[in-house]
């Protein structure tokens, strides 16, 4: 199974801080942990809301927000994406992240074909495979 594993922001991490050479090496030393264990696909960190953008669905069309955005522990500030064999496992590795006090994770599982049922037809799983095979051949 898929995890994304998510890094939720904070005040401090939106004023536009970035970790020491410290706080680096220690998130090196787990992602080389993940990376020997063969769970780490991706991860990356995002730069704080002030440089994003967001858009806005509507009856009307589409509204650009800019940045920054309220509320930084409703954001997000980096991400992991994990292959394990359970949540359980996704929770033990998510434990051992070197992250201080106040600092939160969200695990979610990610979507597989399965989950879509008879909506996710045998021409669009076709499709689905295309894209795949696409993104692999980059």
């Amino acid at each position: 199974m898929k995890v994304m594993v998510i890094v939720k922001s904070d005040a401090r991490i939106e004023t536009g801080a970035l970790p020491c050479h410290a706080e680096l090496e220690s998130m090196g030393r787990f992602n080389e942990e993940l990376v020997r264990a063969g769970v780490m696909l991706a991860g990356e960190g995002l730069h704080a809301s002030r440089r994003g953008h967001r858009i806005r669905f509507n009856e009307q069309g589409r509204e650009v927000i800019d940045g920054p955005f309220a509320d930084p522990t409703t954001l997000v500030a980096g991400f992991w994406l994990w292959q394990v064999r359970s949540l359980d496992e996704a929770l033990e590795w998510a434990q051992r992240a070197p992250f201080g006090p106040g600092a939160e994770l969200e695990l979610r599982q990610v979507m597989a074909e399965e989950d879509f049922g008879d909506a996710f037809t045998e021409e669009l799983r076709g499709q689905e495979q295309r894209l795949r095979d696409a993104l692999d051949a980059r």
